[in-house]
């Protein structure tokens, strides 16, 4: 069996994040490698009369916070007491597709859930998956 150096995983605190950091975890120990977890915040935009944005209702510090806490969640749950690979935890401000691409960057798999928050009902892969998929440096992990 190859040794792989890094499988990195995104999470965003959804049940599909969850799904993919479980099976990244497993990828991760079977290959002996840095399980590197990703998660991403964006500010948040509110439009409002035509013209006007309004932006920073809330922090960059509390959107951090916010995002930094779904990762512990999420890790958690998933990994409970049992012992854990090496862990590079990752939280970026940017588009979730683009940072986990970034991220994949030398890595030997990237594992992402097929749909996490946000999307249309009914279709098959979300749209980080979708871009992932198309631009992951890597082969790419898809889990439902």
């Amino acid at each position: 069996m190859d040794k792989w150096e890094r499988v990195v995983v995104g999470v965003d605190g959804s049940e599909g994040s969850r799904l993919a950091l479980r099976a990244a975890l497993e990828q991760a120990r079977e290959h002996d490698a840095t399980l590197t977890v990703v998660t991403s915040w964006t500010e948040q935009v509110v439009a409002g009369a035509p013209g006007y944005v309004a932006y920073g209702l809330v922090s960059e510090a509390d959107l951090s916070a916010v995002a930094k806490q779904q990762q512990a969640d999420a890790l958690t749950s998933v990994l409970g007491d049992e012992p854990t690979p090496r862990l590079d935890q990752q939280v970026v401000e940017g588009h979730a597709a683009r940072e986990l691409v970034a991220a994949a960057h030398g890595a030997d798999l990237v594992v992402v859930g097929s749909r996490g928050h946000g999307g249309f009902v009914g279709l098959l892969l979300g749209s980080v998956s979708q871009y992932v998929a198309a631009h992951a440096p890597c082969p790419v992990l898809v889990v439902r």
